[in-house]
């Protein structure tokens, strides 16, 4: 199912990526405050590959350019996230800087700073997500959720958010969309899953934290939505799969927001010794 394409070596430890939403592009973001974009192959045309079984770089001919690089934090660069059209991508590092370049030429033409808005101290961010061309999320070390309208440049600029909601007790280290209702006119998310510390949370983006989950006395690493699952008795078809810090994956019932509803052992038996699970992804279907 899969296939190993190649090995791209990088200056630094990999900290974050983003894939381009209609280029073959990908950006990287480094320990040591790097981002480099890297131009992938395009793939063979269906004349040219009828079994649609021979992969971008399988060929041997093709390569991969560096289309940019450029050492854009002072410390690491901890998240990226490209704008809807792809013309600009987001960046954030341990400066607590936020900044915003033109995604073909690495130019920074936009960059604020974010402040711990109950203290004097400065905020590192750990993920950002563009929600729509006008809105951007920004998630913090102080527990924060930030909401950023790109629509006002004198707020973008000011670092001062729109909204700012908090919920959780520590910082928040996943951050994924429930898809929109079907009264929905924008068709972009309005509530978001977080988790952060040992709980997970329901953020409505304009009525704040819908509620929060039971201490699950484990940490919480990663979150995903998924849908189309085989409905099993009380279980539901769409569910939230949660990453822990012990090698389990729990389920949570799409509404049933206090308490976990099952748990896969991925690594370690369930036991304090497995392996984290940092990160999740849907695959799609076809």
């Amino acid at each position: 199912m899969f296939e190993n394409l190649c090995s791209l070596p990088l200056t630094s430890e990999l900290f974050t990526q983003a894939l381009h939403p209609t280029e073959p592009i990908l950006a990287v973001g480094l320990s040591a405050g790097h981002v480099q974009s890297f131009r992938l192959p395009p793939p063979e045309t269906a004349a040219e590959d009828e079994d649609g079984d021979t992969s971008v770089v399988s060929t041997g001919t093709s390569t991969i350019e560096t289309g940019w690089r450029t050492r854009r934090h002072k410390g690491s660069c901890r998240t990226l996230g490209y704008s809807h059209d792809g013309e600009v991508l987001y960046s954030a590092g341990t400066d607590s800087l936020l900044k915003a370049a033109t995604s073909s030429t690495g130019q920074v033409i936009s960059k604020i700073l974010i402040p711990n808005t109950n203290t004097d101290k400065l905020d590192p961010p750990t993920l950002l997500h563009a929600l729509s061309p006008q809105t951007l999320l920004l998630a913090t070390d102080s527990c924060a959720l930030h909401l950023y309208d790109l629509r006002d440049n004198s707020s973008f600029k000011s670092g001062k958010p729109a909204q700012t909601h908090y919920p959780h007790d520590d910082y928040i280290s996943s951050l994924s969309p429930l898809p929109p209702t079907e009264m929905s006119t924008s068709g972009f998310s309005k509530q978001w899953i977080t988790t952060g510390g040992t709980t997970l949370a329901v953020t409505d983006l304009r009525r704040g934290v819908l509620v929060k989950s039971e201490d699950q006395e484990e940490e919480l690493l990663s979150s995903v939505f998924v849908s189309g699952l085989p409905a099993r008795g009380k279980f539901g078809r769409e569910k939230v799969c949660v990453g822990n810090g012990n090698g389990v994956i729990t389920l949570w019932e799409k509404g049933v927001w206090d308490d976990q509803s099952e748990r896969i052992i991925v690594d370690g038996g369930g036991k304090a010794e497995g392996e984290s699970l940092d990160a999740m992804i849907a695959m799609p279907e076809d």
